[in-house]
């Protein structure tokens, strides 16, 4: 049953009292609790969410709006779980599955020899038969191609099993990995948290707590990462929430974490092609509590290439600072769910024409938000 996501926009005295007072807190900076946030979701009207959004935005990163060259790497979409929202998913030797071999992944990244990127994106499946030392090897083959790229590999649900498969702790394999060259982690496989939600969505992938275990290991290790939601399915507002508090709440202990980045269901080619995608104005409002609610989160993200360019730049009145980067069509993952941008790439110039188009300032980041240049 797909969840209504419709607020009620209709104010009473009461509700507009409520409002001014959260807007009030927010404002000085103070936190706002799970039920502040919910009525948030079912109460607000778009435009104050985003007149709030970005009060916060601006705060954080006055008008800034950041972006990285870089690249990704699918190493294979051959995967032992059984995600009903994956597009992506192939079995071994089923039409249209992939598996890469090293080889193949140093012909990909001898094409950026020479050219200014920074950073290389590595996700794919959970491949069965490949362990941690088969992608140490792949990033150390990485960077002798590339010495100085920055390598942002493998979602939680890669590297639980790859380090189990090896027969390491998750501190052990984490520490295993950064001496093979891993720099920091994406923020993948976190889907939603509920874990009712996630056993009708996701059963048998890595769970809620250990996703967070390793995220927050990984951050004792000083291996930085981001965190990720999968909204506009069949979770309700408070499943929302929740998982944000769930982030919060390791931020508050760790601070490890360097974007939050709402990931928004796409429905093609996937065993939940049965509902309905949610609309532009719930993408906005999405992106808007986020940014309102994680107060201890720098930077927002909105993932160009699953909600298209036009709706990025709306996204940057929403709380939006930061639109990942040049991509250079290097990634299937959302294009194979039916998203907006079958080719993903953008030139520097069109990024910095996209941001300058908002009155946004354009900067060039490197993963870590370090500014490489302002446009």
């Amino acid at each position: 049953m797909q969840t209504q996501l419709q607020p009620n926009i209709i104010f009473t005295n009461s509700s507009s009292k409520e409002l001014k007072r959260i807007a009030e807190k927010v404002v000085n900076n103070m936190r706002i609790k799970e039920e502040e946030c919910l009525f948030l979701f079912e109460k607000a009207e778009l435009g104050f969410l985003g007149t709030l959004a970005n009060i916060v935005r601006e705060q954080k990163n006055g008008n800034n709006t950041y972006f990285n060259r870089n690249f990704h790497i699918e190493p294979t979409n051959i995967c032992i779980n059984h995600c009903k929202f994956c597009s992506y998913r192939r079995r071994v030797g089923q039409e249209g599955s992939w598996e890469y071999s090293i080889e193949d992944i140093e012909n990909i990244v001898k094409k950026y020899v020479n050219k200014p990127v920074t950073e290389v994106h590595i996700v794919g499946g959970v491949h069965p038969k490949r362990d941690l030392y088969y992608y140490g090897d792949m990033i150390k083959k990485i960077k002798s191609i590339l010495p100085n790229i920055h390598v942002k590999a493998f979602t939680a649900a890669e590297l639980d099993f790859m380090i189990k498969k090896s027969g390491l702790t998750i501190k052990q394999g984490l520490i295993k990995l950064k001496e093979f060259g891993l720099d920091s982690i994406p923020g993948g496989g976190a889907e939603i948290f509920d874990e009712t939600i996630r056993k009708e969505i996701c059963p048998d992938k890595t769970s809620s707590q250990q996703w967070l275990k390793i995220h927050e290991t990984a951050h004792s290790l000083n291996i930085l990462s981001n965190a990720t939601i999968l909204y506009g399915h069949i979770e309700n507002y408070s499943h929302r929430i929740n998982h944000m508090s769930r982030l919060r709440t390791l931020q508050d202990k760790t601070h490890g974490f360097n974007s939050f980045i709402p990931l928004k269901f796409r429905r093609e080619n996937n065993e939940m092609s049965y509902l309905s995608e949610v609309s532009v104005i719930e993408d906005l409002r999405n992106y808007a509590i986020s940014r309102i609610y994680l107060d201890n989160f720098n930077h927002i993200k909105a993932y160009w290439p699953m909600i298209g360019k036009d709706i990025t730049q709306l996204s940057l009145s929403f709380g939006v600072d930061d639109i990942d980067g040049t991509i250079d069509d290097t990634t299937k993952i959302y294009s194979m769910a039916g998203a907006q941008e079958q080719n993903p790439t953008l030139s520097v110039n069109e990024i910095v024409k996209l941001i300058k188009d908002t009155n946004r300032i354009p900067v060039e980041r490197d993963t870590l938000y370090n500014t490489i240049k302002k446009y």
